[in-house]
């Protein structure tokens, strides 16, 4: 029925109510619960694949042992993802540098860029041109790819991408530690039919589309004649949306061949690369009959480490007084402290690795 080890206050064991509460109440004081400063970021500009520039934040502390690379969900900015400030905090005062970024079509990527997303097809490859990238300007291996939400899906793609690396970026195989992704996207088609089934999941898919047209004006108003305003008025749903703008971008002949195509559902059990996937099962957002098949995907591939919750929601999993206390964790955020100990076992076994041979 779960990990044992979370457990969330008493009045967040409900999915949908762990979701509001960390959309909505969290943010107004979330710093209070991050008892880390602020790295000092340098604004960057990477270019991934295609050459589309990427906008990135970077800060590398004294002698870092690694380097983290991560990003957000479905929409969204540097300037107001709190949960992603929360692993760069994290991160930095782990001695990791850090790299946080806006992603095609989001923030100040879109002010560079009309490129619109591909829900992981390119943005995998934008994860490994940045760290290639940073790699050259002194961020060392390992690098690890983190994301939640949609952005878990990207970073899922990210470690599909770097198990066959081209030469000329300048990375080895084993320059990619892997990713860390929590309650990633895994079959869009199936949970977006889902969270239309009830009435607050309605409500969500409007709230986030209106997120997304807010996002499609934006590069309207940086590039107009890229967009055509009567579709961002015609685009009254997430599948709206990706029927009037991406589909036909990409070549594919309908949404439901694009979503296909872009579940890391499918490719988990192939891949090679080390993978961490935090889960909720009472996850709103997200079809609950996919996670049998999380299981039965990640059961026979000894590269993926599958943590699966009986609660958490969408991605917050607040823990409780005496989770914190059993976990000895520093603070509520019990997904991202699980990433941080995750990655240090790979670093510490590997370290193990190389001193024997």
């Amino acid at each position: 029925m779960g990990n044992p080890s979370y457990t969330p206050p008493w009045f967040l064991k409900n999915g949908l109510a762990m979701t509001l509460y960390a959309a909505f109440w969290i943010p107004r004081f979330w710093e209070k619960t991050a008892a880390f400063r602020k790295p000092h970021y340098q604004d960057i500009v990477f270019f991934g694949a295609n050459d589309v520039p990427i906008f990135s934040q970077m800060a590398i502390p004294e002698n870092p042992k690694g380097t983290i690379i991560g990003t957000y969900g479905i929409t969204g900015d540097l300037d107001n993802q709190w949960f992603l400030q929360i692993l760069g905090r994290k991160a930095y005062d782990q001695g990791y540098a850090v790299i946080l970024f806006d992603w095609r079509a989001h923030g100040k990527t879109a002010l560079l860029s009309p490129t619109l997303t591909s829900d992981g097809i390119y943005e995998g490859q934008d994860f490994v041109h940045i760290a290639a990238q940073a790699k050259a300007m002194g961020c060392p291996p390992n690098f690890w790819f983190t994301g939640y939400s949609l952005g878990g899906q990207l970073t899922l793609w990210g470690a599909k991408v770097a198990e066959n690396l081209a030469p000329e970026l300048g990375l080895t195989e084993t320059d990619i530690g892997g990713c860390a992704v929590i309650c990633p996207s895994l079959e869009p088609q199936r949970s977006l039919s889902y969270l239309n089934s009830y009435p607050v999941g309605k409500h969500l898919d409007k709230e986030i589309t209106k997120k997304l047209k807010k996002l499609a004006w934006l590069i309207h108003e940086h590039h107009p004649d890229f967009i055509d305003s009567e579709a961002i008025e015609r685009a009254d749903s997430i599948w709206k949306f990706d029927e009037e703008f991406i589909i036909t971008r990409l070549g594919f002949s309908s949404v439901e061949a694009y979503y296909q195509a872009t579940s890391p559902l499918y490719f988990l059990p192939h891949l090679n690369k080390k993978t961490l996937i935090i889960y909720a099962e009472d996850d709103p957002l997200f079809d609950p009959t996919i996670v049998p098949e999380l299981k039965a995907a990640c059961k026979n591939n000894p590269a993926i480490d599958l943590i699966l919750t009986r609660y958490g929601g969408h991605v917050a999993h607040i823990s409780n007084k005496s989770c914190q206390k059993l976990a000895q964790d520093p603070d509520i955020w019990w997904a991202w402290n699980r990433v941080f100990e995750w990655i240090k076992q790979h670093e510490t076994a590997k370290l193990t690795t190389t001193v024997a041979v």
